[in-house]
């Protein structure tokens, strides 16, 4: 018998199978995907505070980020120094994290579909398995708002330390990005669903335009995508009959929705999910309302104002202008006021 089932061994998943299993319980962790953070379904950016939670950082990163370059339609770029940041091989960080966890004790198993949950029941269920998770439909926790992405990995022509970002009328409900990641970069875009049909084709404009600018080259080295939750923050957890359900990363809608970050969220509340599950099979009642508080107190302001500046965006029109281009983004003042 198990104590804990974690659905999911992305970063959220596999931070909370090692975090109770250090504690000593019987953690039981699947995914759907045959190995550890493949296929890629990511921009590989992540804040350089991270290290903060992540001990063994250095063998996932492939490039430091010092400053972010925002492009409002067609007018300079405002750059903004002094922004550090990591681009990531995903794969090998979610191996990384992974590997922890089954360090730690528990029992990490790809290529396993979850089909639904039935009435035998572990004590404790942590649902990292994404915007679309089965752990959250079970009690009532879903992610009903999303953006639809697309994202090219393409040769970088020349060093960049910088994240471009390209916000556009032509690029609805998202925004374009271009992130360096050594001798290749990540370029790609999100839209909102309603207008996903046309995301192929404003990724390819979008790569057409550098590559005539001799940024990068025309060849497409890989293409990926996927879609990210943007309403903010769900209620975290509830009871299954006697079973706790924790949600962490995704599943729990702590994605940025206004940039799409999520890394450095999963891997903070994978943690503390598992942590919250030891203190409730030892007794504790309180943890799994504690596990939304410090959810809450960590990143529900943030989230918040990214929902509140999401949907000023939104009654902007179909064709906002550069002012409120700039209100929806986080490079410029207007967005925190």
């Amino acid at each position: 018998m198990i104590d804990v089932l974690v659905v999911g061994l992305g970063p959220a998943g596999a931070s909370a199978a090692a975090a109770a299993a250090r504690r000593g319980l019987s953690v039981l962790a699947v995914d759907r995907k045959r190995e550890a953070g493949r296929p890629v379904q990511c921009a590989e950016l992540v804040p350089a505070m991270i290290g903060m939670d992540v001990g063994d950082l250095a063998a996932s990163v492939r490039q430091s980020i010092r400053a972010m370059a925002t492009f409002v339609e067609d007018e300079a770029p405002d750059v903004k120094e002094n922004f550090p940041g990591r681009m990531l091989d995903r794969a090998a960080f979610d191996a990384a994290l992974v590997a922890e966890a089954v360090r730690a004790g528990a029992r990490c198993r790809f290529g396993t579909n979850l089909r639904g949950i039935g009435r035998e029941r572990p004590q404790v269920i942590i649902g990292a398995d994404g915007p679309r998770s089965l752990a959250g439909r079970a009690i009532g926790s879903v992610n009903h708002e999303r953006v639809e992405t697309r994202q090219v990995t393409v040769p970088l022509l020349a060093p960049h330390e910088a994240t471009d970002i390209f916000l556009s009328a032509d690029i609805p409900g998202g925004y374009g990005w271009l992130f360096p990641k050594g001798g290749v970069a990540n370029l790609g875009a999100g839209v909102a669903p309603a207008q996903r049909g046309r995301l192929k084709d404003i990724v390819a404009r979008l790569h057409r335009s550098l590559a005539a600018e001799g940024r990068v080259g025309r060849k497409v080295l890989a293409t990926t995508g996927g879609a990210i939750p943007v309403g903010g923050m769900l209620e975290p957890w509830a009871m299954l009959d006697r079973t706790l359900v924790l949600l962490a990363g995704d599943a729990a809608g702590l994605t940025n929705p206004v940039t799409g970050a999520g890394i450095a969220a999963a891997v903070h509340s994978g943690r503390l999910a598992g942590e919250a599950a030891a203190a409730w099979i030892s007794g504790d009642r309180r943890a799994a309302a504690d596990y939304q508080e410090e959810l809450e107190s960590v990143f529900k302001p943030a989230l918040d104002r990214a929902v509140r500046r999401r949907s000023e965006l939104a009654r902007a029109g179909e064709r906002p202008g550069a002012r409120a281009l700039r209100r929806g983004w986080i490079a410029y003042p207007e967005y925190w006021a």
